[in-house]
């Protein structure tokens, strides 16, 4: 399994295989292809290497949203683009979601929420950042998988695209090219991320930082900046933000009525909606949401004024504090394979220096 904390893999009972975490591309990128030499394949290298496999005796399909967000969250390779909140707001924007898992007549083992939308005359099925399964797990997953596609096929789909968080490694591709998916030519999510360690106290956070971007986290306060988690009520500011990022940088947001949806739908229970201010006037915004160990960069925007400042380090650094009090221990923003500019400071640099790992471009 991913082990995402220490930012390797390690693959009990195979050779070991070490592969950088934040690595993440047309692996993670899959369409359906399902046959039976395939995973005739994977049988062969499972029963080799891992022994007895997972039984599945029982498909979970009756979740109530609390329930799914408990199960997810309680996960190592739980995500934020799996909880019932991002499903219900993709839900308002034309996309249909099916939630459902696999395992013991006790207990859920692997599962995933599928996005199901009508695309270019055909019906598209979507699994973001899972589905959540033990890969080497033959038994579990071809399971889950069964029970996904039936599940996409009988809401009329004809394409079953999946962008699973695991790495890019020789071992990954092997995984699910036995599992019968091939690579596909266009992402939805970003194709990199990028990795913070959150572990240890505040000050080791800080001293894994660059030397400037550990001063400029400083000079922000020094400077008066200060941060403060948004309102329902304060979403007309970070709507004026995102206009202004997006006219000024040259990239297309989401309307005002997908934000205001995403902050019912996710916050507070698991995301926050920061904004930089001085003196009462604000300066920026981010989105960073939650679940389990990890923690996201979802959007961020700025304005054009007091850049110098450093808002943009005071609401990361602000970020990563919220996320450590929910017990995040990594944080993990969305590397597009461009420098992708928010307020003028390119996001990667500012990653870099914040103590990321930079992801090779893809």
């Amino acid at each position: 399994m991913m082990d995402i904390g220490k930012g390797w893999l390690k693959w009990d009972g195979l050779k070991r295989i070490r592969g950088i975490v934040n690595r993440e591309s047309s692996i993670v990128n899959c369409e359906w292809g399902r046959d039976a030499s395939g995973c005739a394949m994977m049988g062969r290298m499972v029963e080799t290497a891992f022994g007895q496999a997972k039984i599945v005796t029982k498909v979970w399909d009756q979740w109530s949203p609390r329930d799914w967000d408990q199960w997810v969250a309680a996960r190592r390779d739980g995500h934020v683009l799996q909880l019932s909140g991002w499903g219900a707001l993709k839900a308002e924007f034309g996309w249909r979601w099916r939630r459902l898992a696999v395992g013991t007549e006790e207990h859920p083992l692997a599962g995933a929420q599928l996005l199901l939308r009508q695309s270019m005359g055909l019906q598209v099925a979507y699994i973001p950042r899972g589905p959540l399964t033990d890969w080497s797990d033959v038994t579990l997953t071809t399971g889950l998988l069964d029970a996904l596609s039936a599940a996409a096929r009988k809401a009329g789909a004809s394409v079953l695209k999946i962008e699973p968080d695991l790495p890019d490694t020789p071992l990954n591709r092997a995984w699910l090219a036995a599992y019968g998916f091939r690579p596909s030519q266009q992402t939805i999510q970003p194709p990199s991320t990028i990795v913070l360690d959150l572990q240890g106290d505040e000050e080791s956070v800080l001293q894994r930082m660059k030397s400037k971007w550990r001063y400029n986290v400083r000079l922000a306060e020094r400077k008066g900046v200060t941060v403060r988690a948004l309102g329902l009520e304060d979403l007309a500011t970070f709507h004026a933000l995102m206009h202004t990022t997006g006219q000024r940088d040259g990239f297309a947001v989401h309307s005002d009525d997908y934000f205001t949806a995403a902050y019912r739908l996710l916050a507070p229970d698991h995301a926050v909606f920061l904004l930089a201010e001085y003196e009462g006037a604000p300066l920026g915004a981010i989105v960073v949401a939650q679940a389990g160990e990890g923690a996201w960069y979802l959007w961020g925007a700025s304005s054009d004024r007091e850049r110098n400042r450093m808002p943009n380090h005071a609401l990361q650094w602000a970020g990563i504090r919220w996320a450590r009090a929910r017990g995040a221990a990594v944080r993990l923003l969305g590397h597009p394979g461009r420098a992708w500019t928010v307020g003028g400071s390119a996001i990667t640099d500012q990653c870099q220096c914040a103590g990321g790992a930079d992801p090779d471009r893809h």
